[in-house]
């Protein structure tokens, strides 16, 4: 047994769990898919409408002025989302962790776009 892993590893596994997770959630055009892609600097979020394969909003920390640690980027960035989807009519969105860990900034992410009004 390896006891050290190496990044392509980690990035294969969590590519497994993202396929996984998309197996069972999709997003309408009614309920779009809120998928988060986090990297080690940035945070990016997208309503995404999968049956007619569509952006219908992003955001990204680089359109976000808040500052502070990156949880607290992360959900200005979700209040962000919320603000944007609520101006195209939209209210509630299936949560796309992108093969994450609910965890930091991905639940933070999350939690700023309950607080701002979208049902995730």
């Amino acid at each position: 047994m390896r006891l050290v892993s190496n990044a392509k590893d980690k990035r294969g596994a969590r590519v497994r769990r993202h396929l996984r997770v998309r197996r069972k959630i999709a997003g309408s055009a009614a309920r779009p898919r809120l998928a988060v892609y986090r990297s080690n600097r940035h945070i990016y979020a997208q309503l995404i409408d999968d049956v007619s394969a569509r952006t219908l909003a992003s955001v990204s920390d680089r359109d976000v002025t808040a500052k502070g640690d990156k949880k607290d980027v992360a959900k200005a960035v979700g209040a962000v989302m919320a603000e944007r989807a609520r101006q195209i009519g939209i209210d509630r969105a299936v949560f796309d962790r992108g093969g994450r860990l609910y965890h930091g900034r991905v639940a933070a992410l999350a939690e700023g776009a309950r607080e701002g009004g979208l049902a995730v």
